[in-house]
C-alpha cells in the first residue's frame, strides 16, 4: 500500500511513541483511510486545507495527528504540518496575573482563556496563506513557554495543517447551562460561576476568531468521560518512566482534580460533535478505532 522508505518513516514514529509492531494494522486500517479523505477534501479546495481535531485527553490525537502528518507528506505528496494548541498557551506569568485579576482557577492551563489566541490566529492566516511562519513551542516540564531560539521556523508551502487539541472547535454552552456546578472543582473552588462563565465567554471567542477559520472537523469520540481519568492516569504512569529530576508527575488523586478542570466542555464535546463533525473517529474501551463516521456537517465551507 506504500514504499518501503514511507514504512521506514512509520516504522521509526512507531519506535518514538514505544507503540506495538502490530500498529502498522491501525495504520492500515484506519490512519490511510483518513490520510485518504484528507487528500481528498484538498484536491476538492486546491488551497492550504486547515482542518480541527478535537480529543479529549489521552484519547489519541497526537499520535493520530502525527502519524496523518507523515502519510499525507510521504505517500500523498502534501506538505503537512501537525501543530497542538497547546503550545499557544499563554506564558505562567501572563496566567498568574489572570489568576489574580479573573479567578485563581485560570494558573491552570487549558482551559479556553489560557491561549494566546491572537498568536495562534496569526499562525494559521500565515500558513493558509502559504507565508513563512514561527510556530512557538511550550514546555510542559517547566510549565511555561519555550525561549524562541526553539520555536519552528515554517518556511515552505504548506499544503495541509493539523490543527489538534482538547478543546479545538468544541462547542460552548448558554448561560442557564452553567448556573449549576458539575463537579467538586467547580463547587468548591468556583462556587459563583465566574471561572465557567470566564471559560465559556473566551470559547465563543475561540470560535470567532480562530476555529471558524477552518474547513474540516475530525472528532475523536471515546466511549465515555470515565476514560479521560483511566487514560490521562496511563499517560502520566508512562511519564513516570521516564521523567527527569526537574519534571513533576502527577499522583492519582492530582489527575483527578486536574481531569476536572476539562469535565464540563469534554461531556459537551462528547455529546454534540458527533452531529457535527465531518469525521467522527469512534474508540473503543481498550483505546482501538472501531469505525469512521461520515454523517456529521457537509466538509468544505463555501
Amino acid at each position: 500500500m506504500y514504499s518501503t522508505s514511507v514504512k521506514q518513516v512509520l516504522q521509526q514514529e512507531i519506535e518514538k511513541h514505544s507503540l506495538p509492531f502490530d500498529f502498522f494494522d491501525t495504520i492500515e486500517n484506519w490512519y490511510i483511510p483518513i490520510a485518504q479523505e484528507i487528500a481528498r477534501q484538498h484536491q476538492q479546495k486546491k488551497d492550504t486545507l486547515l482542518i480541527n481535531v478535537n480529543g479529549s485527553q489521552g484519547s489519541g490525537k497526537s499520535t493520530l495527528t502525527a502519524f496523518l502528518s507523515l502519510i499525507l507528506t510521504h505517500h500523498f505528496g502534501l506538505n503537512t504540518i501537525d501543530i497542538s494548541i497547546d503550545d499557544f498557551y499563554l506564558t505562567k506569568a501572563q496566567r498568574k496575573k489572570l489568576s489574580k485579576d479573573v479567578h485563581p482557577l485560570l494558573a491552570t492551563r487549558g482551559v479556553p482563556g489560557t491561549h494566546d489566541i491572537q498568536l495562534a490566529v496569526d499562525c494559521m492566516q500565515k500558513l493558509s496563506h502559504k507565508q513563512s511562519c514561527t510556530l512557538p513551542q511550550f514546555n510542559k516540564a517547566i510549565d511555561d513557554r519555550a525561549s524562541e531560539k526553539s520555536w519552528k521556523q515554517i518556511d515552505k508551502p504548506v499544503d495541509i495543517i493539523l490543527f489538534e487539541g482538547w478543546c479545538t472547535a468544541a462547542p460552548f454552552q448558554e448561560k442557564e447551562a452553567l448556573q449549576n456546578p458539575i463537579n467538586t472543582l467547580e463547587s468548591e473552588e468556583d462556587p459563583d460561576g465566574v471561572w465557567r462563565s470566564y471559560v465559556n465567554e473566551q470559547l465563543k471567542a475561540y470560535h470567532q476568531h480562530l476555529f471558524n477559520l477552518s474547513d474540516y472537523l475530525i472528532f475523536l469520540q471515546i466511549p465515555n468521560f470515565e476514560k479521560v481519568y483511566e487514560w490521562r492516569w496511563l499517560q502520566e504512569e508512562k511519564l513516570a518512566l521516564t521523567a527527569s529530576d526537574n519534571q513533576a508527575v502527577m499522583t492519582r488523586q492530582q489527575v483527578h482534580r486536574f481531569i476536572q478542570h476539562y469535565e464540563r466542555i469534554t461531556r459537551n464535546c462528547l455529546e454534540l460533535l458527533p452531529d457535527k463533525a465531518n469525521m467522527t473517529v469512534k474508540l473503543s474501551d481498550n483505546h482501538n478505532i472501531v469505525s469512521l463516521d461520515y454523517s456529521g456537517q457537509s466538509p468544505i465551507k463555501d
